[in-house]
């Protein structure tokens, strides 16, 4: 370390040209020794003195090209520990020998997997509800940006369980807890790949339905309703579970805030109603 400090003044940018630098040096020496011994002697020797001209430009052009491609795994060691500074993955891995090198790139390979696995793993768990294993509100955002960056016909729904708090407190917070859970993998059974589910909050869910009419996502959203009010595994003894809907159109991010608000103002209409139904924005 002392050497490669005292020499920063070279190149201080480049650690590749610096040592270039010092090997062209090296390669020099015999050339200047036999320069300054004909000087000294007086005797110049021309032909000789030609010949280990030429053949140290040869070797150091020679010298200088290996050792520029032996520094190249230095740079794409440098490369990965940028990725490693942005959490990406290695996708593909260099293959390196057992010697300084090849130590230096697995190890730096490893590193940045670790480090893009440990932050894939913070990420995916900021967005899941705890108690659920769904998507929570952030994850339901983010995703739905995903979905929603082209124009398309999309459907917003909040789905609230009826009479949550009268669960509670007749059969206790860990029966409501339960039916949470129940419920979300019902919701997320009957869905397709490409719809997104979370829970927004409370005894509310949240369902993105990408590419789907109003009118199929109200028969969708009947037939999961028709479903679940069927359903007698829900953890709550024999009691029948119900859900209010509201469904909203939307079709591109910018516009989810105000499907939210019409999806609400939908779904209280639907609780108004008489609950255990699915209400349409401004129907």
């Amino acid at each position: 370390m002392r050497f490669y400090k005292a020499t920063a003044f070279l190149f201080p940018r480049s650690y590749e040209r610096r040592v270039l630098f010092f090997c062209f040096g090296a390669v020099h020496i015999p050339l200047v020794a036999c320069i300054v011994l004909q000087a000294v002697t007086g005797h110049w020797q021309l032909p000789t003195l030609l010949t280990l001209l030429a053949a140290t430009l040869v070797g150091t052009g020679l010298g200088l090209a290996a050792i520029n491609a032996l520094l190249a795994p230095i740079g794409e060691a440098t490369a990965m520990l940028a990725a490693i500074q942005n959490g990406e993955r290695i996708v593909v891995v260099p293959a390196g020998g057992e010697d300084l090198v090849g130590r230096l790139l697995t190890g730096v390979t490893t590193a940045a997997n670790e480090t893009a696995a440990r932050i894939e793993q913070l990420v995916d768990a900021a967005e899941r509800d705890p108690l659920t294993g769904i998507r929570n509100r952030r994850g339901f955002l983010d995703s739905a940006e995903q979905v929603l960056r082209g124009r398309s016909n999309a459907v917003f729904a909040i789905i609230d369980i009826d009479h949550f708090k009268s669960i509670n407190d007749q059969y206790g917070h860990d029966t409501g807890d339960q039916l949470l859970k129940s419920l979300a993998r019902r919701i997320e059974d009957y869905l397709r790949r490409s719809d997104i589910c979370a829970r927004w909050g409370g005894e509310e869910f949240a369902v993105l339905l990408p590419d789907t009419t109003l009118d199929e996502a109200r028969l969708v959203m009947e037939r999961l309703r028709a479903t679940v009010a069927l359903d007698t595994g829900l953890g709550v003894e024999d009691r029948a579970v119900t859900f209010s809907c509201g469904l909203a159109p939307v079709r591109t991010f910018a516009q989810l805030g105000d499907a939210t608000k019409q999806a609400d103002a939908a779904l209280y209409a639907a609780k108004n109603a008489g609950r255990n139904q699915v209400h349409v924005t401004g129907s």
